[in-house]
């Protein structure tokens, strides 16, 4: 009974719980090596640690290096550069805004309103817009406070080496790593199925049941892998998408391959060719051979089946054939329509306004109190509330939490550090240790990161502007003073941000797809083009939610997770749908009305399925010409559904 009396809450033990990720120790190098390199450089072209321009470059390269090194999250190297300019662009340009929140009265209070609003509706529209968006933020919030002997053209000049310097190390880090490790893994799926497919009929027993076990751990670890990078991505990736839709097309095949082993059929040579082939192009190795694999009319229904798997997964990884009609030779959607598909995602999404009503109000209470509190670092409250309010639709409760935490534990940790360190070379080398356990912390959770990241930005600020014994207790009180704002502004007064409705949200978006298809090929253009607008907006609020989800500590974050690829594969239903629409309008063939009724038929009574939690049937859904890719994606979400009902996870081998 003791025992039990003294147990902590389930919520708490939730909030507080992590699962230690591995260490990745190219990262932490990078990391330990590149943030204090510009400040050390400083520090030794001064002869010490004393105010001045050079401390002052020093401390603005430190942060250029800092953003840019944060930027980077794995992926393919034109991902990790694209978010690495958006991160030290939108950075700069705070430096430069937040020239216009020094001091009193109404114009700062008015910048950072408008600020902050702005960075909400950006970060709606990517993932690396987001991430921007934080920097923002973050840097307009420091050039309110930081004082240096340098203009702001100066200031923003250092920023700016300081972050080519980390684009620098990251390229060398690209160069000599092993290729994405989530393509990688990816990849990993397909060379297993090649493995199992080329002992099928001929291999040993044990052989062959060692074989599906591999390939059962591959697929697996690959799902767990991009989910796992979902997760810590904020907002869309569409690199992250195109993976699990990858892997969701791999199922029929994995299904063929198990299907053929446990028949006793030997595969086909050239089927397992193919496959080993599917597998390089994943990981970009080598392009995919012209020509597809053929259909087979004739021979073993197990070999029919890997044919067919193998045709389906040939079709998403790179074969443009037979997507709606060759869909790489249609026209690509007008610059107006991609401009209203942009403002549903940002301006008209109720969920954007919502959310960039209450970050523009938080953020403008912050400077208020920055304004009327006598705060010895009032900047650190508009900081704190940057940085625990995320400028993104993974910011919730529990995480706001997480972060406020880490960020008190943080602000006590490198104040403590400040106090016992002499101003010297053991700054610098307290600042390289905090920094290179970011990425370790990173993969943990969010308020572990916090309680890493903060000490870095403290170390940094106190360096260029100097605090007494006091500071620790003053900084204590500025968090406190932040994260209530973003708790009781930022959450208590909006009780919709207390759930993510994934599940409302997926249901909405399957009726909406139901109703683009019923509509694609027989209304007229003004009724499709307002179907798939509600389509497209409807899939826009499932992403939202899912980021809500995904940003909460487990295991609600897991259960979500496993929505994750059925609604990647509902938005490449919707795609498909847009493609056979251009075909039609194109010149093929418009589709018989019976096929449609089908396929809406299909996705009504897989909404019925997502709303009960019930398993669909297995009957494959058949049609021709331009139908055919749109019922082949209906029926990857279905398996998908299947798979991610109660009691079951995905597909395994």
């Amino acid at each position: 009974m003791a025992e039990r009396a003294l147990r902590a809450p389930a919520w708490l033990e939730e909030l507080v719980r992590t699962t230690p990720p591995p260490v990745p120790w190219a990262d932490v190098l990078r990391f330990a090596v590149t943030v204090p390199m510009p400040l050390a450089v400083a520090v030794l072209v001064a002869g010490g640690v004393s105010p001045g321009p050079e401390l002052g470059a020093g401390v603005f390269g430190t942060t250029g290096a800092l953003a840019a090194c944060l930027a980077p999250m794995g992926g393919p190297l034109r991902d990790r550069l694209r978010r690495t300019t958006a991160a030290t662009t939108f950075g700069a340009v705070g430096l430069l805004v937040g020239q216009y929140a020094i001091g009193g009265g109404w114009l700062p209070v008015l910048v950072i309103a408008l600020v902050s609003a702005a960075a909400a509706f950006v970060s709606a529209v990517n993932a690396a817009l987001s991430l921007g968006a934080l920097q923002l933020l973050v840097y307009t919030a420091l050039a309110s406070g930081l004082v240096t002997p340098l203009s702001a053209a100066a200031e923003v000049g250092f920023f700016f080496a300081g972050a080519g310097w980390a684009l620098v190390t990251t390229l060398v880090q690209a160069a000599v790593e092993r290729g994405d490790p989530d393509r990688a893994a990816v990849a990993e799926v397909f060379t297993r199925i090649g493995e199992l497919l080329a002992l099928a009929g001929t291999g040993d027993p044990d052989d062959l049941d060692e074989a599906r076990r591999r390939l059962t751990t591959a697929l697996n670890a690959a799902y767990d892998r991009v989910i796992r990078s979902r997760s810590s991505t904020a907002g869309r990736s569409r690199q992250l998408s195109e993976l699990a839709g990858v892997l969701n097309a791999a199922a029929p095949l994995v299904e063929g391959t198990v299907a053929t082993v446990r028949a006793g059929v030997a595969a086909d040579p050239d089927d397992v060719a193919a496959v080993h082939a599917l597998a390089d192009a994943v990981t970009g190795a080598r392009e995919l051979p012209g020509e597809r694999p053929p259909s087979l009319e004739e021979g073993p229904p197990t070999r029919r089946a890997v044919r067919h798997g193998l045709r389906l997964a040939w079709n998403v990884v790179g074969d443009p054939e037979e997507r709606a009609g060759a869909a790489v030779e249609l026209p690509r959607l007008d610059r107006r329509t991609r401009l209203r598909d942009l403002g549903d995602r940002t301006v008209a999404s109720p969920d954007s306004r919502s959310f960039a009503l209450r970050l523009a109000l938080c953020m403008t209470i912050a400077e208020i109190a920055r304004q009327l509190l006598p705060l010895e670092r009032p900047y650190w409250v508009l900081l704190t509330v940057a940085i625990v309010l995320k400028p993104d639709f993974g910011s919730v409760f529990t995480r706001a939490v997480q972060r406020g935490a880490g960020t008190l534990l943080g602000v006590l940790l490198g104040s403590l550090l400040l106090a016992v360190l002499p101003r010297d070379a053991w700054v610098l080398v307290a600042l390289a240790v905090a920094a290179g356990l970011l990425p370790w912390a990173r993969g943990a959770n969010f308020g572990l990161f916090s309680v890493f990241q903060t000490p870095v930005i403290i170390l940094l600020l106190d360096l260029a502007l100097a605090g007494g014994p006091g500071l620790v207790g003053a900084r204590m009180v500025d968090t406190v003073v932040g994260c209530l704002i973003v708790l009781v502004v930022g959450y208590a007064l909006w009780p919709q941000t207390w759930r993510a409705p994934l599940d409302e949200a997926l249901r909405d978006a399957t009726t909406a797809l139901e109703g683009f298809v019923g509509t694609a090929f027989g209304g007229d253009a003004a009724e499709i083009r307002r179907a798939r607008r509600r389509t497209y907006r409807a899939l826009t609020e499932v992403q939202t939610q899912l980021q809500r989800r995904l940003a909460e500590p487990p295991p609600i974050s897991t259960r979500a997770a496993a929505w994750w690829p059925v609604i990647v594969q509902l938005e490449r239903t919707a795609d498909a749908v847009t493609e056979a629409v251009i075909a039609v309008r194109t010149g093929e063939p418009a589709p018989e009305q019976a096929q449609v009724a089908v396929l809406c038929r299909a996705l009504r009574q897989l909404e019925d399925d997502v709303r009960a939690h019930r398993v669909p049937d297995d009957a494959e859904i058949l049609a021709e010409g331009v139908l055919a890719p749109v019922a082949r994606e209906v029926d990857a979400a279905r398996r998908l559904v299947r798979d991610a009902a109660p009691g079951r996870r995905t597909p395994t081998a």
